[in-house]
């Protein structure tokens, strides 16, 4: 993978992981594109291309670091203290340990994603290859960011996330492993779907998005370096794309924030059911989206 490429695929990744259009969905059909041009890369599906794809995604968790680090190093702070006074007391005490739950419900749906992914993971990984199926996961996720602007005022705060809306908002995440439907779309429309207030569904949905994507990554590149390596891929190419998301994720992060406070997600409907359109009428060589080629 020459550097260029490497670039242009970490601008799409930081451009579009927070954006709920699917990062994942555009990384693929560009690189189905470039293998059309006649671009000697590795194809969508194959082990080293995903991994360079989970290597970008850890790119844009710099971008979430860098939004949230006041809230990140606020609950990580008091999940510590709250974990010191537990062992302390021996599970004794009737004080409140809300950080310390909020840390154990996210391990929940870390979990319930993994229960999810390794269940589904040779089916999902196929849909790499076929950008006709991605249209239609595309289209879902633009009616899902349709329908959850027309929800009404959301009534739970984070003393309200129960068991069961962590174990949602993980499946939704498993789910999400699927090309066009979006990660943050998935978690945040069925964080508000359970009653999750606006701003929470936000913070949980990329806070949830660390440690997932760093186990996703961890896990292939196991599987990676126990094959046959990088391939064509190389380290200055991982390395490169890394440091292009995590910049251009930082713009793309405060831009969704803005619109999904308002309530506006609904905006980013109109580009995925475009997108899924063009994908449909032969945005790409036939060849490629039949998999013939």
């Amino acid at each position: 993978m020459t550097l260029w490429i490497a670039t242009l695929l970490g601008i799409v990744q930081g451009v579009f992981m927070f954006v709920p259009v699917s990062s994942t969905a555009h990384l693929v059909l560009t690189q189905h594109w470039l293998i059309g041009m006649g671009q000697p890369l590795p194809p969508p599906e194959s082990p080293e291309m995903i991994l360079f794809d989970l290597v970008v995604h850890v790119g844009t968790l710099v971008s979430i670091v860098f939004v949230f680090w006041r809230s990140l190093l606020h609950l990580s702070g008091n999940i510590v203290r709250e974990s010191w006074q537990w062992a302390s007391s021996r599970g004794a005490g009737g004080r409140e340990m809300l950080y310390l739950r909020l840390g154990l419900l996210i391990v929940l749906s870390v979990f319930a994603t993994a229960v999810v992914g390794f269940t589904l993971k040779l089916t999902f990984e196929r849909v790499f290859a076929y950008p006709l199926l991605i249209a239609g996961t595309l289209t879902l996720t633009g009616v899902l960011l349709w329908w959850t602007d027309g929800l009404s005022r959301r009534p739970r705060g984070l003393r309200q996330i129960s068991p069961r809306v962590a174990s949602v908002i993980g499946v939704a995440q498993g789910f999400a492993l699927v090309p066009g439907l979006s990660r943050s779309g998935m978690t945040i429309t069925f964080a508000l779907f359970s009653g999750l207030k606006r701003r929470w569904a936000a913070e949980y949905s990329f806070f949830l998005a660390i440690p997932t994507i760093l186990a996703a990554t961890l896990v292939q590149s196991l599987e990676v370096f126990r094959a046959d390596g990088l391939g064509d891929i190389g380290w200055a190419a991982l390395t490169v794309g890394f440091v292009v998301s995590a910049v251009v994720g930082i713009v793309s992060l405060k831009m969704v924030l803005y619109f999904l406070y308002r309530a506006q997600l609904k905006v980013f409907s109109f580009y995925v059911w475009a997108l899924a359109l063009l994908v449909l009428f032969g945005f790409l060589d036939t060849s490629i989206m039949y998999g013939t080629h």
